[in-house]
């Protein structure tokens, strides 16, 4: 997994071939078949380890709406000190492993501390999953000079700002949830 990662962070998404990896590796193509089905399984299993370093949030306080702040702004961190993977997450729409069923198990079950369950608990999980991708390839990607002003740092609060507008929405809709 190490050596596909590094090929992608040094030379991209399309040098990523099962082909390019052999040759880094040192073995034919056809060895990798045996440990990874395709590239996009490869390609997932990328994504699902780099979510490994997404900080649980620690249940002390039993405020469900700050663990579930403190786990998105962990996952957009993560996301932007892999800046070659967002746009992967992006085409991916997520992630799939076993790492990204783990938070959002999680994520669910803070949704229901808050009392949003059912529909409304899948809805407001995939609302907060595109958001932390979103700000994170905002913040991949070099800003575009407009007018001789080129956008600040300010990106790291905005996210917290919105994710805190977001949360709020989001725990204000539990009564009609269905």
């Amino acid at each position: 997994m190490w050596s596909a990662r590094q090929l992608l962070e040094r030379e991209g998404p399309d040098a990523l071939t099962m082909r390019a990896l052999a040759h880094q590796l040192g073995v034919s193509p056809n060895a990798l078949y045996s440990h990874v089905e395709h590239k996009t399984a490869l390609i997932d299993e990328i994504l699902d380890d780099a979510l490994a370093e997404v900080q649980e949030p620690v249940e002390d306080d039993g405020d469900p709406v700050a663990a579930l702040h403190a786990m998105m702004t962990s996952t957009f961190q993560v996301l932007l000190a892999h800046p070659s993977l967002v746009p992967l997450y992006v085409a991916r729409q997520g992630a799939r492993g076993a790492n990204a069923r783990r938070l959002g198990e999680l994520m669910l079950a803070l949704l229901e501390r808050t009392g949003v369950t059912g529909t409304a608990a899948r809805e407001a999980q995939r609302v907060l999953i595109v958001y932390a991708i979103g700000f994170a390839a905002f913040g991949t990607r070099p800003p575009l000079e407009v007018d001789g002003v080129v956008p600040t740092a300010e990106l790291a609060g905005n996210f917290d700002s919105g994710l805190r507008w977001l949360l709020a929405g989001i725990t204000a809709e539990k009564s009609q949830a269905v």
